[in-house]
C-alpha cells in the first residue's frame, strides 16, 4: 500500500517536492490543500500541474475516514460512524445546543481501559487513529453541521471512542492541523481533551505548554471505588494523579475539569461528594456531574435525581463550581459511555 502523504511534515515535504524536480513552493500548495481545503484526492489539486499531480498519485496516496453512516436522534444529536482506509469504525457525535456546535471526536478504533461503565472499553482497542484521521472527523462532523443547521462548528471534545493519552503524539499532530492557522483555524481554547488519567502524560502535557482544556474522567475519589470501575487507578492512583495535574497546572495555569458519572448507590452519598471535594481542592478545578447512560447489562443504574442534586448542591455550598449534565443522543447510543459500533456498518465490517 502506498503511503498518506498526509503523514509528511513540511520540511519532508520540501524534500520530497525538489526530488522530484519541483520547485518548493508546491510543497506549500499542497499543504494548502491538505489541510486548509481538505482535498481526499491529488486531483483536486487543480493549483499543481497534471504532471505533478501524476506522480505524486504513483508514490502517494490520500487515505481518508469517511462517514458512512449517521442517525439523528430526537434531540437533534447525530451519531456518526466513521470508516476507515482498512476497514474499521470509529464513531463521533455532533451535539447541537442553542449556543455551540460541538462535535465529539475519538482516539483510538476500540479501547485499552476496560472502564466498567462503558461501552467502548468492552471493545479490544484495534489501532491508534492517525493525526490524519482525527482531522478528518473534525472536517466530516463540521461540515455536517453547516448542512444540517447551517452553523459554524464552534467546540471540539475528544471524548469518543479510545483513550486520548495513549494516541498522544498523533492526537496532538492531529488538533495542530485544526488549530493551525494554516490549517481549519480553530482556537485551541474551544478544544477539550477528556483522559482517564494517564499521569506521565498529563504531565508531558504541561511540559508541552498544551493549549487545549482539560478533563479528566474521575468518577470516585476514593482508590478502592475508583480501581473498581477504573482499572487504570491501579497504575494511576489518586495521589499520584493528583500531582500530575498540580504539575501540569503549575505548567499552563489553566483550571481542570472533573468528570463524575454519578451512579445509584455507588458514588452519589454525601460523603462520596466530600471525597470529591477534598480532591479539588489540590489544583483549581470545577466538576460536570453527568447523568449515567446506561449499556445494556444493569450493572450500573442512574443515580436519583434528587441526590444528585444534593450531591452538586453540597459542592457549590463549598465554592466548587458544579453543573449537572443531561446526556444527549440517548435513543440512539450517542451519548456519553454509549459508543460501541452499535451500527449497520460495523455489523456488517464483522461479518466479513
Amino acid at each position: 500500500m502506498k503511503e498518506d502523504i498526509r503523514k509528511y511534515s513540511i520540511e519532508e515535504l520540501l524534500e520530497i517536492i525538489q526530488e522530484m524536480g519541483e520547485k518548493p513552493f508546491r510543497a506549500k500548495q499542497m499543504l494548502e490543500w491538505i489541510w486548509e481545503k481538505s482535498a481526499h484526492s491529488f486531483d483536486e489539486m487543480t493549483s499543481l500541474s497534471k504532471e505533478l499531480r501524476e506522480k505524486l498519485k504513483e508514490r502517494f496516496d490520500i487515505l481518508p475516514i469517511e462517514i458512512s453512516e449517521h442517525q439523528k436522534s430526537d434531540d437533534g444529536t447525530f451519531k456518526i460512524a466513521f470508516t476507515t482506509h482498512d476497514k474499521k469504525v470509529v464513531e463521533g457525535v455532533l451535539i447541537p445546543t442553542a449556543k455551540r456546535m460541538t462535535a465529539c471526536i475519538s482516539s483510538q478504533v476500540g479501547c485499552s481501559l476496560t472502564c466498567a461503565f462503558c461501552a467502548t472499553g468492552r471493545l479490544k482497542r484495534l489501532r491508534n487513529l492517525t493525526a490524519a484521521e482525527v482531522y478528518d472527523q473534525v472536517v466530516a462532523i463540521r461540515n455536517l453541521a453547516e448542512k444540517e443547521y447551517q452553523k459554524p462548528l464552534t467546540n471540539i471534545v475528544i471524548m469518543g471512542m479510545g483513550e486520548p493519552l495513549l494516541n498522544y503524539a498523533e492526537m496532538m499532530k492531529g488538533i495542530s492541523f485544526v488549530t493551525s492557522e494554516k490549517g481549519l483555524g480553530m482556537s485551541p481554547k474551544r478544544i477539550t481533551l477528556s483522559t482517564a488519567g494517564i499521569s506521565k502524560m498529563i504531565k508531558k502535557m504541561g511540559d508541552d505548554q498544551s493549549r487545549i482544556k482539560l478533563a479528566v474522567s474521575l468518577h470516585a475519589a476514593n482508590d478502592k471505588k475508583r480501581s473498581s470501575i477504573m482499572p487504570i487507578n491501579d497504575q494511576n492512583n489518586l495521589e499520584v494523579l493528583g500531582e500530575s495535574l498540580q504539575y501540569y497546572y503549575e505548567k499552563t495555569n489553566q483550571p481542570i475539569t472533573f468528570e463524575y458519572i454519578i451512579f445509584r448507590d455507588f458514588n452519589d452519598t454525601l460523603e462520596d461528594a466530600r471525597e470529591l471535594l477534598d480532591f479539588c481542592q489540590k489544583v483549581p478545578s470545577k466538576v460536570n456531574i453527568i447523568e449515567y447512560n446506561s449499556i445494556d447489562d444493569g450493572e450500573f443504574q442512574q443515580a436519583d435525581p434528587d441526590k444528585v442534586d444534593a450531591f452538586a448542591a453540597f459542592l457549590e455550598r463549598n465554592d466548587v463550581v458544579a453543573k449537572v449534565r443531561r446526556s444527549r443522543g440517548k435513543d440512539i447510543d450517542a451519548a456519553c459511555g454509549q459508543l460501541a459500533n452499535k451500527n449497520k456498518t460495523a455489523n456488517e465490517l464483522l461479518k466479513n
